[in-house]
């Protein structure tokens, strides 16, 4: 039920969850399942049609931006949040991500047995996703191909069986807006920024939240018994930077408040040329029995990332750099050339997806004209038909990926980044803008090559391939500096810890030195893993709303 300001007044909530992302709305919905007696008030700062340029984002300063996307191309303020551009890539976390590696520096304050915890939420927020049902191993699905990646490849450090899934991909504000309308117990209001906690009483309880409006000239006061904060990373970080109070029962601000702040590095720094039969190699999509995409991934055995302390990373066949003409597909050219077109190339996708294709470079024209005259008529069909799977059907195709007759691909590496106490958030000295200071370190980029080399020695091996690097071994650490840019996957500014020193919260999400506030955003994650964390968010979304239904049984 959409409400107004004057609806509020006066009540007192059983919840109160801000931030209408995936998180948001996958704990008010699943809260109001499991309580259909509870009254959820849902509020989010931005309009039901999103929100253009705002306060919070131009209230940020970007202190890198070399390696981090600005903050209008990682977020958007707006009813179902960032899910609104995102691409509806799906991946879970791995146990090893949840292991203290010596690298890490005891920044993995979390453990495996809270990964096992959360096992059981992993079907229901597939559900929520649309992403499938059957598990992120190809062996787990029933009408799968099972074999190798590439003739002769053969698993042994190197695995080929870690899968990727993909949503529709799911807008939650379209999808689910008109589920909270029809919703008895769940209230909506839009257009609110969070600002003040209240006083944290003796027994660790607040009382209330402070609210205002979008255009700065109202106020409101919010009165519940559970708040949780699903603003995103950069604003779940300033809101709790901005209210020290919150702390005062804990004994202060955790020294971990803001800080560890981590994202991927990514990149492609080689191709691979398989030796075996090139139509063998599954370098595409597949779909399960219920029309969802699927796509498989190199990793890494965890036992050996553990054993040679090297950090999580996935390794997927991809194609060549778009734009370089070199590459001589004529359908390549010609989605390049929509993409750098300026008009077009903005309705086409959103930025950080679309800088990851053109890489901001209007490059050699004329040549890749040529290809897709050379090309003609592929170089047109093959682009119609794949705009219309992804842009005319309700089950989009999540990308594009190109046969190659001489069985070589690209690889697109994906690599956990090292909790590093120098990479955080701050506010400024005017206590209301957000600094962000994100930097890669040494570690971080060694990592990426040495896997490199990992798989390369793995495929050779076996007979199956080689690696042909872009870059020599002495350039391979500045050109992974140049290209790896996040700031879209972003964790480790308030993460969880069994312990109030060496955390900001619980493990079951609830802020040290509270009761009843608790967090459900990425921002709690102390390690970034391979795999962007929108689709973990959404299973310890649910995971929360149990938790919180089972405190309020037997309070």
């Amino acid at each position: 039920m959409i409400i107004s300001q004057e609806q509020v007044f006066g009540q007192v909530y059983d919840l109160c969850v801000v931030g209408s992302g995936p998180g948001g709305l996958m704990v008010a919905m699943e809260y109001a399942r499991l309580n259909p007696d509870q009254k959820v008030l849902l509020v989010e700062y931005g309009e039901l049609g999103g929100t253009g340029k705002n306060g919070l984002d131009d209230g940020i300063i970007n202190h890198n931006p070399t390696n981090h996307h600005d903050p209008y191309e990682c977020t958007n303020k707006g009813f179902g949040g960032t899910s609104a551009t995102w691409g509806g890539r799906c991946v879970l976390y791995d146990p090893v991500d949840f292991i203290d590696r010596p690298s890490l520096n005891g920044g993995c304050t979390w453990d495996p047995s809270l990964f096992e915890e959360c096992r059981p939420y992993v079907d229901a927020a597939a559900a929520y996703f649309e992403c499938g049902r059957g598990g992120f191993d190809l062996r787990d699905i029933k009408e799968a191909r099972v074999g190798p990646i590439a003739q002769g490849f053969s698993s042994d450090e190197v695995t080929d069986s870690a899968l990727e899934r993909w949503s529709m991909p799911t807008r939650f504000g379209v999808r689910y807006r008109d589920d909270l309308a029809k919703s008895k117990n769940i209230h909506l209001l839009t257009g609110w920024e969070a600002r003040d906690f209240g006083e944290v009483s003796d027994a660790q309880i607040i009382e209330s939240l402070d609210f205002r409006s979008l255009d700065g000239g109202r106020n409101m006061t919010v009165r519940a018994r559970d708040f949780v904060v699903a603003a995103g990373t950069q604003e779940t970080t300033r809101l709790l930077l901005r209210n020290p109070r919150v702390f005062v029962r804990r004994g202060g601000v955790p020294t971990a408040l803001g800080c560890y702040y981590q994202g991927h590095l990514s990149g492609k720094i080689a191709s691979v040329q398989f030796h075996g039969d090139p139509r063998q190699t599954d370098y595409d999509f597949g779909r399960d029995s219920d029309g969802c995409y699927y796509r498989r991934r190199f990793q890494f055995d965890p036992e050996f990332l553990v054993r040679e302390d090297l950090l999580n990373t996935a390794i997927w066949l991809d194609n060549p750099l778009y734009h370089d003409p070199s590459h001589g597909s004529g359908a390549m050219s010609a989605m390049y050339l929509a993409m750098v077109t300026p008009v077009l190339g903005k309705r086409l996708a959103p930025p950080a997806i679309a800088h990851s294709i053109t890489k901001g470079r209007v490059n050699r024209l004329p040549r890749h004209v040529w290809n897709v005259l050379k090309g003609l008529p592929g170089s047109l069909w093959i682009p119609a038909s794949i705009f219309f799977r992804r842009y005319c059907l309700k089950r989009k195709l999540p990308g594009i990926f190109l046969y190659n007759r001489k069985n070589r691909y690209a690889l697109h590496f994906h690599a956990e980044q090292i909790p590093h106490f120098e990479n955080r958030m701050v506010l400024a000295p005017d206590g209301e803008t957000l600094e962000i200071h994100y930097h890669l370190t040494d570690r971080d980029v060694e990592s990426v090559i040495r896997l490199h080399e990992v798989l390369d020695q793995s495929l050779q091996k076996n007979g199956c391939g080689e690696l042909r690097y872009w870059f020599s071994r002495e350039e391979l650490p500045e050109a992974i500096r140049a290209m790896s840019r996040d700031g879209i996957h972003q964790s480790g500014t308030t993460r969880i810890a069994d312990e109030p020193e060496k955390g900001v919260v619980d493990r079951n999400l609830r802020v040290w030195g509270t009761r009843n506030l608790h967090l459900c955003s990425s921002s709690a994650f102390p390690t970034s893993g391979q795999a962007n964390p929108t689709f973990m968010l959404g299973v310890f979304a649910l995971r929360l709303a149990r938790h919180l239904s089972e405190r309020h049984e037997t309070s």
